[in-house]
């Protein structure tokens, strides 16, 4: 019995060193072996289990995979002195885990390193360029600016011709800094910029800029419009008066037949019959101006009244 126990005791022993001597290491990590704090052996950078001294040893861990560094924005002037929002980040890893360990031994510590490292480097590059330089990297032309405007407001528009641009500074900004990064056995592999804005004091002033040019444009269109307007409508009324003058004078000539035909046939009535037309024309007379409250003081030889007097 005291056997079996004594042998429990060894295994639960010899089960519990085993438990402290390993340790796994995945694909995304590489380890450092340190004990009593200085380093033993080469660091692990294979995945699987690996053993070392109980007790003794300490396995430090570090990521191999790629790591993010995301730098806080700050205030930086272009060199025509405009000051800028600028926010950046990067991309790193570690290469070397025994200087890694030696030098910043850990990841808050290496990131105030990235950022001792980085924001200088990124602050001497802007203050170098003007701002166009960190804002594009070509010198395509913008539609922006082309939609409205005559050559005379594209010339005046016209950008500072890209002589850097934005994918030569940032590569700048990765040449200065990946060698200060080396000693910490930190790789720097891309550093980008993520975004670029005018300061608070300054927006307005662009803001107040951009609704001008686009007033400006809109004004353009709003006086091209009027003068079309105006255009349409002076050929609208110069049509209506030409329709209205030939169809009166049509009118005038359809008239002056009806009226020669008329003349015509009275002038045949009355050559026939002159004294019968003379009757027919006098009553239509009597017709139009006399009914049964017209009063009219004539005298008895007036020539008005032939056909109302009595003959015997």
């Amino acid at each position: 019995m005291k056997i079996k126990g004594l042998i429990i005791i060894v295994v639960a022993i010899a089960l519990f060193l085993a438990f402290n001597s390993a340790y796994i290491i995945d694909e995304t990590e590489q380890v450092v072996i340190t004990r009593f704090g200085k380093l033993i052996g080469k660091p692990k950078t294979t995945p699987g289990i690996k053993f070392k001294v109980p007790f003794l040893d300490t396995a430090n861990f570090f990521p191999k995979n790629l790591l993010t560094w995301d730098g806080d924005p700050g205030q930086i002037p272009t060199i025509e002195k405009t000051f800028i929002w600028v926010d950046t980040f990067a991309r790193w890893k570690i290469v070397d885990p025994v200087k890694f360990f030696e030098s910043v031994n850990n990841l808050v510590s290496a990131k105030g390193r990235l950022d001792e490292i980085i924001d200088p480097a990124v602050r001497n590059l802007i203050t170098s360029n003007k701002l166009i330089e960190a804002v594009r990297k070509t010198n395509r032309k913008l539609d922006t600016f082309e939609l409205g405007m005559d050559k005379s407001d594209k010339d005046r528009l016209a950008l500072h011709t890209i002589k850097i641009g934005r994918e030569k500074i940032t590569q700048e900004i990765l040449d200065q800094a990946r060698p200060k990064l080396v000693a910490f056995g930190i790789e720097l592999v891309d550093v980008k910029i993520k975004r670029i804005n005018y300061v608070e004091a300054v927006q307005k002033t662009v803001y107040d800029r951009m609704i001008a040019e686009r007033q400006q444009i809109a004004e353009k269109y709003r006086s091209e419009g009027k003068g079309e307007a105006s255009k349409i409508e002076g050929d609208k009324d110069r049509d209506l008066k030409q329709i209205s003058s030939e169809a009166y004078k049509t009118a005038q000539e359809i008239k002056g037949k009806a009226d020669a035909e008329a003349t015509k046939l009275y002038a045949r009535a009355y050559g026939r019959d002159p004294s019968f037309y003379s009757f027919i024309k006098t009553l239509e007379v009597y017709s139009e101006t006399l009914d049964k409250n017209t009063s009219l003081v004539l005298s008895t030889d007036s020539e008005f009244l032939k056909y109302l007097k009595s003959y015997k």
